[in-house]
This record gives structure tokens, sequence and C-alpha cells, in this order.
């Protein structure tokens, strides 16, 4: 910029402030940290990364505060001349930058992409949970959904596990369609009393990411290989044939990507066997995924956990490679686990105070996130 005018230093921070601000693309950021070490030094100063995050993704504003700089972004080597409150300045913006960069900007109709497991079904596979992945109660001249087993208690509740699509997902709301069997005398509805949501991670990460399968062939409840660091109220479902909409209270940041459904009582008697059922022909989880590229390691079974960063072909490489590392020892820990397994028990962990630190590949010749495919 020299010799050619810097306009930051002629309008002045205010009127410079006002510009920067226009900016609605993590990429321009990028570039303008590029332009001269002045202009980067406003951007960090300024928290303009940040600023552009929440501006991009408002709905993140209430879990912004659990991004912590510490050692786990890069080892703090301080040399006489640095200061630290800038390495902190300097480090959030990272965290921040690759967060506005990688968040899709895209809201999807659904965040799910697999079906784990569902505590009981009635007609495995035929009324599997893998049904409610269909967005019609009908697939040819086939019935679409999945029931759970008869039980005489209407209190009884049920569960339904799901992947969502990327192992770090804002959820704004879920969508819920009771199945009505039409192929019934009088057409019945056999929805829930009500409904609640719980979202986490795995307890053993590396090892239930190759074993999501097994859960699906093997029709295994997976319920207690989960910690649930986030429980919304309770929602009533009514017994009405369509697709209902339960809005959570604020967008939820699922770390981990795992979304549970609880279905809270039953309110349909079968006239063959005089059981209450409840079956569920849709899901839906609206919300927004972060990049594939993007992805979280559990550093412990608090929920602590890591954000990394890979470019496209590191990615594909490094899930290659994991995937074919350890997988028979894998699936003998999984195995013993199953047959050790005792009594449920749920482990809530709140949000608020779950400790969410960034760590992000660093580009060895570049301070700046690098540019998305």
């Amino acid at each position: 910029m020299d010799g050619c005018g810097d306009f930051v230093q002629f309008l002045g921070h205010d009127m410079s402030m006002k510009i920067f601000m226009h900016l609605d693309d993590p990429s321009d950021l990028v570039r303008v940290c590029s332009v001269s070490s002045s202009w980067r030094q406003v951007v960090i100063a300024n928290n303009l990364s940040k600023q552009l995050c929440l501006k991009l993704l408002p709905e993140i504003s209430s879990v912004t505060p659990i991004i912590e700089a510490k050692d786990l972004i890069d080892p703090l080597n301080l040399r006489q001349c640095d200061c630290l409150e800038w390495e902190f300045l300097r480090r959030n913006h990272k965290v921040y930058a690759f967060l506005a960069r990688g968040l899709n900007h895209f809201i999807r109709k659904d965040c799910i992409s697999v079906a784990i497991s569902a505590s009981s079904t009635d007609n495995y596979p035929r009324e599997s949970i893998h049904n409610t992945l269909e967005p019609s109660d009908r697939v040819g001249d086939r019935a679409s959904y999945w029931s759970s087993e008869g039980e005489s208690d209407p209190a009884v509740p049920e569960t339904l596990v799901y992947k969502l699509m990327t192992n770090m997902c804002l959820v704004t709301e879920i969508h819920i369609q009771p199945f009505q069997a039409y192929f019934q005398h009088d057409f019945p509805i056999y929805s829930a009393k009500a409904v609640r949501f719980r979202m986490g991670h795995p307890k053993f990460f590396e090892e239930l990411s190759d074993m999501l399968d097994i859960y699906a062939s093997c029709h295994i409840p997976a319920d207690d290989e989960f910690i649930w660091t986030y429980t919304s109220p309770e929602f009533p479902m009514t017994q009405e044939n369509y697709l209902q909409k339960f809005k959570l209270p604020e967008p939820v940041l699922c770390i981990g990507g795992f979304l549970k459904v609880e279905l809270l009582g039953r309110v349909q008697r079968q006239d063959v066997d005089g059981l209450y059922y409840i079956c569920i022909s849709h899901v839906q989880a609206v919300g927004r995924p972060l990049l594939p590229c993007f992805d979280i390691k559990m550093l412990d079974h608090e929920g602590k956990c890591a954000l990394n960063y890979l470019p496209a072909d590191r990615y594909a490489t490094s899930t290659s490679l994991k995937r074919r590392n350890g997988a028979s020892s894998r699936f003998r820990s999984f195995t013993a686990r199953l047959i050790q397994r005792g009594t449920r028990g749920l482990e809530q962990v709140m949000l608020s105070t779950l400790h969410w630190s960034g760590a992000v590949a660093r580009n060895d010749t570049d301070d700046e996130p690098a540019e998305l495919p």
C-alpha cells in the first residue's frame, strides 16, 4: 500500500469499520488480511472475523462464548516482543475465520444422513427406522414407516437415534410425522403423546464411526453409546397425520453429530392385539451443517473437543486411512462392550458448560485460513 495511499489511514477508524463491515464473504476478509500488515492488524484487533461469523450465522450468537483460544490452536511460543493479548486476538481470529467459512450458508431441509437404531421394532426390517428417512408414508405399493413393539402400558417410551450430516451441525427445529395406518379399520394414527430431543457425541468417537452399519444390520439399540450434551423441553404431539414441526427454544450447536428422538407415551391401541404402538413415517432435522473438510475430534468423555480443518485432498486421504487402520481391533472392542453393557443410563452435560476449543490445521507458510475448495 506504500505510495498508493491507504484509505484506512485516510478515512479513520470509524469510517473504515463501516466499509469493512459490508463484507459478507469470509474469503473477502482473508483477502483483506493479505493486502498489508496494517489491514491485517485492523481485522484482528477489531474481531472482524467474529463479527462476520455472527452476521452470516446470527443463530450461533448464543454459543460463541464457548469458543476458547487455548493451546489446542497453536502452542504459545512468546518472544519478548510478543504481546499476550495480541496472541489471543490472533488465535480467535483464526477460529472464527475457519468457522465462518466452514458453515454451509444454505439452510437444508434435513440434516439427517443415517438412521442408526431404534429402541424397539415390531417387524424388522419391514418396519425399521430406515423407513423414517423417506419423505412419504408409501414407497410404491408398500407402506413406509417405523413401528415400535406393542406395549400394554401406554407410558412406555421409545427412542430413535440418527447420525447428522456432519459432526458439527446447528439445528433449529425437528420435524416428525406420525404414521396413519390406512390399511386398518378407522385409519388409526399411532402418534406419541409428547416428544423430546437430545443431541451429543459418542462415548468412543473413533470406534463408533466405523461401526454405524453394525448397529443397523444387527438391529441393536445404540442409546448407551452416547453422551447427550443437550436436552430439549418436552413438546406435545398431536394425533394428526401431518409433518409436525418442533422449533427448539434456541438454535443448538450439536457437537458430535448425533440426534436422539424420544417418543414419550402412547395414545393408540391396536385392535388386533390390544397393545399400544408408536409409528413414525418421517423425521427431519432442520439446520446448517459444517462442510465435510471440517471435523471434530473428541478429547475426553466430558465433551471437550477440537475443531480440525483438512483441505479436500487431505480429507479424502485421511478418511481412507482411518477406515483401514485398526478396523479389526475396533470391532473386537466394540463387540466386547456390547456383551458387557449393563443397565441404561444417560449422562447429561449442559451445552453451556461444554468446553469447545478450536484446533485448526496450520498452514506452514501462511497464518490465515487456506482457501476452501
